[in-house]
């Protein structure tokens, strides 16, 4: 029985996920800053773990409880809009820490088994929006981007060692916490001279009806853990699909 870690399970894309996995017999191990095992169905082949992939310590203790794993799945991201010029640089160091340094900084930890047992695979949920450059993103694309490239470059490294990496690119989900956490870093972040801008950009976000569900990530994430073969960017969503053909 193969097992899976997750990061960033306590909602959307991660909690999805994880359920995905679940069904399908995998041993899970779900993790998130705070862990609350309400959130998950209960089964003898789930553990729920804290970890908060901005802190060192907490990573080492996680993927020492977790034990040996056949996927890694890193998932956990914080949002953010705004212009640059209103955006606090605590703000920036924030999203990358979490988004880019968090994931580079697990993978790491994980390396070590897989490459000793000549097998696993790392898929890495980043943003269709790096495939489209859109405003108010410019810090939130650039660390997904960061993430793209790592990807890419990683999955040369590992293949001598049979390891696979991959990208998992979704859209916009209306049922995450995405717009939720970055309302909360929005404050102040749309200074006067960008107003106009950020109505129309709401104003358009309002109008679209395209989205991506939390099922067409999960379904894209076991794509890119279980099929060989499967390319190493999957884009997964109505909308993201829009936005890759548009390049």
């Amino acid at each position: 029985m193969k097992s899976v870690l997750i990061t960033g399970c306590s909602s959307g894309f991660g909690l999805e996920i994880a359920r995905y996995f679940l069904d399908r017999d995998w041993n899970v191990i779900a993790t998130m800053r705070t862990s609350r095992e309400d959130v998950l169905p209960l089964s003898p082949r789930l553990r729920v773990l804290a970890l908060d992939v901005t802190k060192a310590q907490s990573i080492r203790e996680a993927v020492e409880a977790a034990g040996p794993i056949d996927v890694l799945v890193n998932n956990a991201g914080i949002g953010v809009l705004g212009a640059l010029e209103g955006m606090s640089m605590d703000t920036v160091r924030d999203v990358f820490e979490t988004n880019t340094l968090g994931t580079i900084a697990l993978t790491q930890a994980v390396l070590p088994q897989f490459r000793q047992r000549q097998s696993g695979v790392v898929v890495n949920v980043t943003s269709s929006v790096t495939l489209r450059a859109l405003p108010l993103l410019a810090v939130y694309s650039a660390s997904k981007a960061a993430v793209n490239a790592f990807t890419e470059s990683l999955a040369y490294e590992l293949a001598p060692f049979n390891v696979r990496a991959c990208v998992v690119l979704p859209g916009r989900a209306p049922d995450t916490r995405f717009g939720e956490n970055a309302q909360q870093r929005m404050e102040g972040s749309i200074p006067e001279p960008y107003a106009g801008l950020g109505q129309r950009v709401f104003e358009q976000w309002a109008q679209s009806t395209a989205i991506t569900r939390s099922q067409d990530v999960a379904e894209a994430v076991w794509r890119a853990a279980t099929d060989a073969a499967a390319p190493a960017r999957i884009v997964a969503g109505e909308d993201a699909l829009a936005l890759a053909g548009a390049q």
